[in-house]
């Protein structure tokens, strides 16, 4: 039987992308389609969930099995179908207001449980759809059509929710930057358990420019580092900067100034056991530290399905149930007349 190849076009539906001109999902489906064909998974072996929101339109644009569930539910509809479906690879897209806020519980518990889903996590730091309500990761302070004053609550950061959940994989990246996003996006799908993959990404009509302090052409190689497993934590327009232990924090220091050296740069080790450098690393806000983009956590652990099949095949196995309908009858059973 020959191999077949495929290209991001073996992905691409045949339906009008509806989003606003310029939003950057547009790039983020871009990208997804070329990671998929990198990956060579068939488009029927592949199935994309989604919520509600702008960002939860992109099942119609992928020629793979799509579901478009109903608001806050991608996660739970995710992990019934990859438990029902084990053989299948799965996408779930959310934004910010969709995965973190109705869908907030069933996230966590996603990424507490290691069920074997890709997860997307679009934030723009709004609500689009709706209009222009401020969301989960709007920052305090945040004047929206639903906080005319400023909101008055600290937001969600995705990393921390996923650390705090005990995740085994965590991703950034930003929707301008398509080689990143395909490189993440890539190594998510080929982590066995929950991934998840924070973009942040423009919304041009109700919260334009929002991430521009970090994606900004002119600063953008200082406020951002790009962590690659093995590698030493560098960043800058002239690579001469890097991340340096600071008793138990981090600091960002010059290369060759105030004594710091190449030697003292920390080197990116995603695959460590401990999440406690993970965790600081996410965490970088690109202030006095550079927003981490890359993969940034990426450690193997048991999978809810893997565990949840084996035990199918167990009780079987020593039941000798063949069907739902043997297991019902086999304990002790009366008639009602």
């Amino acid at each position: 039987m020959e191999s077949t190849t495929y290209t991001a076009a073996s992905y691409k539906s045949d339906q009008s992308v509806r989003w606003c001109p310029g939003c950057g999902d547009h790039a983020i489906l871009n990208t997804l389609h070329k990671a998929m064909a990198v990956l060579g998974v068939p488009p029927h072996m592949t199935a994309v969930i989604s919520g509600i929101g702008c960002s939860s339109r992109l099942p119609y644009y992928m020629n793979t099995y799509g579901f478009h569930t109903i608001h806050g539910r991608a996660a739970a509809i995710a992990t019934g179908f990859k438990v029902a479906n084990p053989q299948m690879t799965v996408w779930q897209i959310s934004g910010d207001g969709d995965g973190l806020a109705i869908g907030g519980n069933h996230f966590i518990h996603a990424v507490r449980r290691n069920i074997d889903i890709n997860m997307l996590l679009f934030n723009n730091k709004i609500y689009g759809l709706t209009k222009g309500q401020y969301s989960p990761t709007s920052d305090r302070g945040f004047v929206s059509k639903s906080s005319p004053y400023g909101t008055t609550e600290d937001p969600f950061i995705p990393a921390e929710l996923v650390f705090g959940a005990r995740g085994n994989f965590f991703g950034r990246s930003i929707d301008v930057e398509l080689a990143t996003s395909q490189e993440v996006l890539v190594a998510a799908a080929r982590h066995k358990g929950a991934s998840v993959v924070e973009i942040l990404q423009n919304c041009v009509i109700f919260n334009n420019g929002i991430h521009n302090a970090i994606t900004d052409r002119e600063f953008r190689a200082d406020r951002t580092i790009h962590l690659r497993h093995g590698e030493k934590m560098t960043f800058g327009k002239d690579n001469d900067k890097g991340i340096v232990q600071d008793g138990f924090l981090l600091k960002a220091v010059e290369i060759g100034k105030d004594g710091y050296t190449m030697d003292d740069v920390l080197v990116h080790d995603a695959h460590c056991q401990s999440n406690f450098l993970h965790q600081q690393l996410a965490m970088m806000d690109g202030k006095e530290l550079p927003l981490a983009v890359g993969v940034i956590r990426d450690v193997e652990a048991h999978t809810y399905d893997d565990g949840v099949t084996r035990q199918i095949a167990d009780v079987r196995a020593k039941k000798g149930f063949s069907s739902l309908r043997d297991m019902i009858l086999a304990g002790e059973t009366w008639e009602v007349k």
